[in-house]
């Protein structure tokens, strides 16, 4: 399962380097990913629904990097394939491109996602606000929900290192995906 992958434990430690028998590939665009389980069936295309359990964790936070889990709070992300309300970076990891094998349904993927690919365009300044306005449904996805309980304050985190217009940079987004769907045997 997607949560069966290694939290990154430090600062300094590396998505791949806490990835202990993963081998990681890089796309041009510095996307990295290793499959940790390979699924069966057939690719989903643009415009098909998707659904998926994801585990997200950040490269760069001070106290610890696990961010959200779908999987904690039994809600999965659901989203339409190349409807745009879903970060560049976990669409090419769940459809493929750039050198970059699509997944398939049941497989189980851990993708090294660069700003670029990601929440760059959240933590640019918007004229008039101190604060980015980040919230679900208002940016590219996934966003972790306000919670209370098992995901109680990952929101605010996400919102501390993605919508940061005052953070001199954003750190790479890791998630350990599992995609559900129609599987083959």
């Amino acid at each position: 399962a997607a949560a069966a992958l290694p939290v990154l434990r430090s600062l300094r430690a590396s998505a791949a380097d806490a990835s202990p028998g993963l081998v990681f590939a890089k796309t041009p665009s510095g996307l990295q990913w290793a499959d940790a389980k390979v699924g069966t069936g057939k690719p989903l295309q643009p415009g098909a629904p998707c659904t998926i359990d994801y585990v997200m964790s950040t490269s760069g936070a001070r106290y610890g990097s696990k961010i959200y889990s779908t999987k904690e709070v039994d809600t999965p992300y659901r989203w339409v394939l190349g409807d745009g309300k879903t970060i560049k970076g976990l669409e090419q990891a769940i459809v493929g491109g750039d050198g970059m094998p699509p997944m398939l349904p049941g497989g189980v993927r851990r993708v090294i996602i660069p700003s670029a690919l990601g929440y760059e365009a959240l933590a640019k300044p918007i004229p008039g606000m101190q604060f980015q306005d980040c919230q679900d449904g208002r940016g590219p996805g996934p966003i972790p929900p306000e919670l209370t309980g098992a995901g109680e304050g990952a929101y605010q985190r996400f919102k501390n290192i993605y919508c940061n217009a005052n953070r001199p940079y954003q750190p790479d987004i890791v998630l350990d995906i599992k995609l559900y769907g129609k599987r083959e045997a």
